[in-house]
């Protein structure tokens, strides 16, 4: 598989005379029809919640809060809560998968339509430079491996990596999304089932500390890695001085469909 060649660091979007309609080919692409199933899901898990609210508010809050801390902590901040809040397998387990899938099924396509000059996203400018800031620092050794180390970066929790992340990369190395979203969500749902046991076993061994001792733990590490994120980043930033940030326009010729 070919990488993409090094792209310029210019911020693209639809041109000025293209503003205010959709942009030729957008409705038919595969990321437009990705992008409506993740908007889709990202509907009726907003509708499942409010009526939740409506006939059982703790549990709807309980759903919620894990929601919350899976989009902005992670993984096991979100299933930890869940967890230590009193839900079941099936729930934690469900609602874990139903994030992180949306998660995927939004941001991918929103990533690979911007890099394509297809659609303006200069309010998400900040968030998807990081996200291929991510991918691409660890894009070498994910196309060393093709496929197989496209799964094992998503699945692997040491790498501090995400779904998200993961399907930027398959994009990078030249995958197409029929082969790259299975691969990254098959290895994130596996991830999620690994966690579930894990957390499991945790509860059992620090139930003598009360039910929030493993969400307090987690917690713990994920600001401490947060923390040293935002200072590595911070020393990165002071290095290279100011320099403009954006998504480069031009996708890989492999990763068209």
């Amino acid at each position: 598989m070919r990488r993409s060649p090094q792209q310029n660091t210019t911020v693209t979007g639809p041109s000025p005379g293209r503003r205010g309609r959709v942009p030729s080919g957008l409705l038919l692409s595969i990321e437009a029809r990705i992008l409506a199933v993740g908007l889709l899901l990202t509907l009726l898990t907003v509708v499942a919640l409010s009526i939740g609210w409506l006939v059982n508010p703790e549990l709807a809050a309980r759903f919620a809060a894990m929601t919350g801390l899976n989009l902005t902590v992670g993984r096991a901040a979100g299933m930890s809560f869940g967890y230590a809040s009193g839900l079941r397998h099936p729930s934690v387990i469900t609602s874990s998968v139903l994030v992180e899938t949306i998660q995927v099924l939004v941001m991918y396509p929103l990533f690979v339509l911007s890099w394509k000059s297809v659609v303006d996203v200069r309010y998400m400018q900040r968030l998807l430079v990081g996200v291929r800031r991510s991918a691409e620092a660890n894009q070498s050794r994910v196309a060393r491996y093709g496929m197989i180390g496209l799964f094992a970066f998503v699945f692997l929790p040491f790498w501090m990596t995400g779904p998200v992340v993961g399907s930027v990369i398959g994009f990078l190395i030249g995958l197409k999304a029929r082969h790259n979203l299975p691969i990254v969500l098959s290895a994130t749902y596996a991830a999620v089932a690994i966690w579930a046991v894990f957390f499991e076993h945790m509860n059992g061994w620090l139930a003598a500390y009360g039910r929030y001792a493993v969400f307090g733990l987690v917690l713990v590490v994920a600001v401490a890695a947060l923390a040293h994120r935002a200072v590595s980043a911070w020393r990165q930033k002071q290095g290279r001085g100011r320099e403009p940030a954006a998504i480069a326009a031009g996708p890989p010729r492999s990763a068209q469909d």
